[in-house]
């Protein structure tokens, strides 16, 4: 059978078919720009690029195209849409009450719209990629996969802020955590990687894109992380600012004469290393600059990787020791320098870095080990799949291996 991933963004639809009796993905695919003219559908099928460009006013005129590619043509990747047995859906903010995937019900996307002020720019469209969905494939599961949820192992020491309490219990205020699909699925192929059940491991995952976090994964599970009640806090980021004090903000808008949503534009869309370098936000142009000699793009690079090390550091500390690190998304898997300056001085948590081998870990699909073999803590290059979470997941709940909340053995391992 076939499962349908989707991926809905504010302006954007990632999906995929996954071919569950194959164990591998039939296509990949991306409508951009919904909402606005010009919308265009790019899908990778075997050696093919398809590529459309069609006005998707909404979500579920996204999804109808999808469909439409998928199944309408002689040789498209489907035959027809029997062919799709489940939809899973990512939804990124779950709030407290998922602490795994699940079947989409009425009851679940009520709890999703509770949490959505939680994450306005993400819950609202996963909702109506669900919505539009369930109307053209009302006959088949739909299965909600949330980031939140393989965080929700955290003890309340890692996820209660030191605030008044009744916040948390008023309004739900504590750390949440994000890309939780990533740090599981990597974390996962890391104990694979050195041969290892990664119930034996304490392992720090670092998911470093234009949106960032890490987390600090002990014997399988997530003990903390670095997003917080939003995925504003944490590592420095393309252009969110990560941890500071929160005295700066009171600061700066009380002399700027800034209201609310105006600090939110700030914080969340013209800090991090855009802020710093005063003109990017894609590491390749930091990288680039750094390398010609601006100042302020070497700037960002350090403060980047000072906080990248920072919280290998801490990570090591809560658990108690360290058996891997694990560097992945856009920036993790392709920067060599960012990888070598977040490791540089580590040599005391056992860390040995091999700059060859770490030189020649980007740009590539592989799975690499980039210490040297006499290393004792292994640091490791795994490049993401959180579409195969989501698939593994939906198949899962499909078969009922998510019953009595025991955890669900991935075949990725």
């Amino acid at each position: 059978m076939s499962i349908l991933t989707l991926n809905c963004g504010s302006s954007s639809l990632k999906y995929s078919v996954f071919d569950t009796v194959q164990g591998t993905f039939i296509c990949r695919g991306l409508v951009e720009r919904i909402g606005d003219r010009g919308s265009r559908l790019t899908q990778h099928y075997a050696q093919n690029e398809t590529c459309l460009e069609r006005d998707c006013p909404d979500h579920s005129a996204a999804v109808q195209l999808v469909l439409g590619v998928l199944t309408e043509d002689h040789d498209s990747p489907l035959a027809d849409m029997n062919s799709i047995k489940a939809v899973g859906h990512r939804v990124v903010h779950g709030g407290e009450k998922f602490a795994r995937s699940a079947k989409v019900t009425q009851e679940l996307i009520r709890a999703v719209e509770q949490v959505a002020e939680l994450a306005p720019l993400h819950n609202p469209p996963n909702l109506a990629g669900i919505r539009a969905a369930q109307e053209l494939l009302p006959d088949i599961e739909h299965v909600a996969v949330f980031d939140t949820a393989f965080h929700q192992s955290m003890p309340p020491e890692a996820y209660i802020y030191p605030l008044p309490y009744e916040w948390y219990e008023k309004y739900g205020i504590r750390r949440y955590g994000f890309h939780g699909t990533s740090h599981l699925y990597v974390s996962t192929r890391a104990a694979s990687l050195l041969g290892r059940a990664v119930e034996d491991l304490k392992i720090v995952t670092l998911h470093v894109g234009n949106g960032a976090s890490a987390a600090a994964v002990s014997h399988g599970k997530s003990i903390d992380t670095s997003m917080g009640f939003t995925p504003l806090e944490g590592l420095v980021m393309g252009t969110r600012c990560g941890w500071i004090d929160p005295a700066i903000v009171l600061y700066v808008m009380e002399r700027e004469k800034l209201d609310s949503n105006s600090m939110d534009r700030l914080l969340n869309k013209k800090s991090g290393v855009l802020g710093i370098s005063g003109q990017f936000t894609d590491r390749r142009d930091i990288l680039k600059g750094a390398h010609n000699g601006d100042r302020r793009c070497q700037l960002a690079i350090e403060i980047e990787s000072r906080s990248l090390k920072k919280t290998i550091g801490s990570y090591a500390a809560a658990m108690g020791g360290l058996d891997c690190v694990v560097f992945t998304a856009g920036v993790g898997e392709n920067s060599a320098l960012i990888r070598a300056k977040a490791l540089e001085d580590l040599s005391f948590l056992g860390i040995q870095l091999d700059t060859e081998l770490n030189e020649q870990a980007c740009g590539g699909q592989r799975e690499e080990l980039i210490t040297t073999p006499a290393s004792p803590v292994k640091v490791a290059v795994i490049p993401t799949n959180e579409e195969l979470v989501i698939a593994e997941d939906t198949q899962a709940i499909l078969q009922g291996s998510f019953c009595n909340q025991d955890r669900f053995r991935y075949s990725f391992e």
